[in-house]
């Protein structure tokens, strides 16, 4: 008998800010932490996509020591909020035009194989930057890249499996806002956006159809909208 694929329920979070988002992360690992605790039996606790926007925010990983409290308060001037999260990575900008994926997925349906997990999500998003016409590719820095600027930033969290965060693909963000940091603290490297390589204006809605298909594929699932 075939094995079944695993579901994944897609939630769209529309425009939420990051702590909001936060709280919804936990709300989902929870139901995955609890169903750990129940008879083998028991119906397991379905995975989740959490999609988004962000209202401007820059976010530090747990890679980041103690963030200079000057730097913060310059970037809350910008009229922006400062969160500390624990996904990997260093520094990043999320806000408007950006497609942000949470996968809240127990890697015990998948592969439990975090080095397994980082690269699938490197290839979903090249695989759809594929579907826009647009060369993308992995680079010894975790990401997606065309040429030597990033187009879709990946941090996670995974504990007992249970992935958290996820990644960030630039659909028509301004990247203006990305000039105020160093992202992901990678020194002479850009950003950039989907909008910006194809020179016409790629929506977070217009991306999030193919992204799906993409990500279904990718990870042999079944998606559940």
């Amino acid at each position: 008998m075939t094995p079944l694929k695993p579901v994944v329920e897609v939630v769209n979070l529309g425009r939420i800010s990051y702590g909001n988002a936060l709280q919804a992360q936990r709300r989902y690992i929870r139901r995955h932490i609890d169903s750990l605790s129940q008879p083998p039996a028991a119906e397991p606790a379905v995975n989740a996509l959490l999609l988004c926007e962000h209202p401007p925010v820059y976010t530090v990983g747990i890679r980041t020591a103690q963030y200079p409290v000057e730097e913060e308060e310059r970037l809350n001037g910008l009229g922006a909020e400062f969160h500390r999260a624990d996904r990997g990575g260093l520094i990043t900008f999320h806000g408007p035009g950006q497609l942000v994926c949470y996968p809240i997925l127990n890697l015990a349906h998948f592969r439990k194989s975090v080095r397994w997990y980082v690269a699938e999500l490197e290839t979903t998003t090249i695989r759809l930057c594929r579907k826009f016409g647009i060369q993308a590719d992995t680079s010894p820095d975790t990401g997606v890249w065309v040429a030597s600027n990033k187009i879709c930033a990946i941090g996670i969290h995974c504990g007992r499996y249970i992935t958290s965060h996820g990644l960030a693909l630039n659909c028509n963000t301004d990247l203006h806002w990305f000039s105020h940091i160093t992202p992901c603290g990678l020194k002479g490297k850009g950003v950039t956006s989907l909008t910006q390589v194809l020179g016409r204006e790629v929506t977070v809605s217009e991306a999030v159809e193919p992204f799906l298909e993409t990500f279904a594929a990718q990870f042999n699932c079944t998606l559940r909208c």
